[in-house]
């Protein structure tokens, strides 16, 4: 099997971030424990992922700091997976890629999970905005990107 690359050490941020993210089951392992899932069968029974691939993304979710572990709830000896601040800060990354499924992934009227407040049922949006809080689209921005001087 060929060895990923490591982007850790990219200028890039969007580039670091898939570095430390891995790859979508471990996206797909997210998405679960903001669900409230906790518990590596509950994981393993959602995704129908083998184990051993799901210990390597568990495991690595741990060390990258998205997930934690911490004694089960119930008391018992096994042990549970809670997302860190780190990862409750992926938040909105899982947001706005629903919301682009949503839009691009399903016929119109076609039957989808819904994401919504807990409190009022109201769908959950992401909108991206300047620092002022302009709302802003892709064709305003611009990446700068570091002069090359710098990246040696």
């Amino acid at each position: 099997m060929v060895k990923r690359k490591s982007l850790k050490g990219d200028y890039c941020p969007s580039a670091r971030s898939l570095d430390a993210i891995g790859d979508w089951w471990s996206l797909l392992i997210v998405r679960d424990a903001f669900d409230g899932m906790s518990r590596f069968g509950e994981f393993q029974k959602s995704l129908g992922i083998a184990r051993n691939i799901l210990s390597d993304r568990l495991r690595t979710l741990t060390a990258r700091g998205i997930l934690e572990t911490v004694p089960a709830a119930d008391g018992g000896a096994r042990q549970e997976y809670r997302l860190t601040a780190k990862g409750r800060d992926l938040f909105p990354v899982m947001v706005a890629l629903r919301q682009w499924g949503e839009q691009h992934l399903f016929a119109p009227g076609e039957k989808h999970s819904r994401l919504v407040e807990r409190s009022s049922g109201q769908t959950v949006r992401l909108l991206v905005r300047t620092e002022d809080g302009r709302p802003i689209g892709a064709e305003e921005s611009v990446i700068l990107k570091v002069p090359e001087a710098e990246e040696s």
